[in-house]
């Protein structure tokens, strides 16, 4: 092996090493955001994670801006890398995208669902009627989101299922309360994923398509709800001279 070809080599093998770890990198943190342990607002230091992760500042670096592009922090010129805030306008653009994909993924997996798909997507919601039951909010939410992931993934169009990543991933920026806004808020959405699980069992695209449709409209008035619950809350604790409250983000779920 010639010096050059030897270069060449080991040029390659650090380059895949940084993507890789980039990728590790860019992951955990996704993870930290989307499970809640970082926050809207809360700022990310580029030291802190290399030693909790023990990378070197590069790697950390180059998933901030992959995480940016993501959607999900914003970089701010001389202050740092923060955790991104969506607005609740911005929420509803969010939802009205949504709606349109899933109601295609759900026309295009009724014409071609098999066996393995339908329990897989049966499994999910076997995971929401447990955590419904143990009234487990933060159980439901997650499996919530892993049966539309599913059925967005067995669609079989790998762009509508990338733009619905993307999508989900902003929506994540919401805390999860929308589920407690309403006593029976899991139980009615438990019954509309059951509804749409059985219209594509049937292969009846225009139906899995109609309650996909409301089911996410559905997602988005819990939204609104929940917001204007955290806002009042926030009035009250501001008192009669608290001046004008800091409305906290709205707290939506991802159904």
């Amino acid at each position: 092996m010639t010096e050059y070809m030897h270069s060449t080599s080991v040029d390659s093998i650090e380059v895949l090493r940084r993507h890789s770890l980039t990728t590790l990198v860019r992951d955990e943190i996704e993870r930290h955001i989307i499970e809640g342990a970082l926050a809207p607002g809360d700022k990310l230091n580029e030291t802190d994670w290399a030693a909790r992760l023990q990378v070197s500042r590069g790697p950390v670096r180059e998933a901030f801006r992959a995480l940016e592009q993501a959607g999900l922090v914003r970089t701010e010129k001389n202050r740092g890398v923060f955790v991104r805030t969506v607005s609740l306008a911005e929420a509803d653009e969010i939802y009205a995208v949504r709606a349109v994909l899933e109601e295609a993924a759900c026309r295009l997996l009724a014409a071609s669902i098999d066996a393995r798909q339908l329990a897989g997507l049966r499994n999910w919601l076997d995971a929401m009627r447990a955590a419904a039951e143990a009234h487990d909010h933060d159980a439901y939410a997650r499996a919530n989101v892993a049966f539309h992931d599913a059925l967005m993934a067995a669609s079989g169009n790998l762009k509508l299922y990338e733009t619905y990543r993307r999508l989900v991933s902003e929506l994540s920026l919401f805390r999860r309360a929308a589920l407690v806004v309403h006593a029976d808020a899991m139980e009615r959405s438990l019954a509309e994923h059951r509804a749409i699980l059985t219209a594509l069992a049937s292969r009846d695209a225009d139906l899995a398509a109609k309650l996909m449709h409301a089911h996410v409209h559905g997602g988005l008035q819990r939204a609104h709800a929940a917001c204007e619950t955290a806002g009042k809350a926030a009035g009250k604790a501001a008192g009669p001279l608290g001046g004008v409250p800091r409305v906290p983000a709205a707290p939506v779920s991802n159904d």
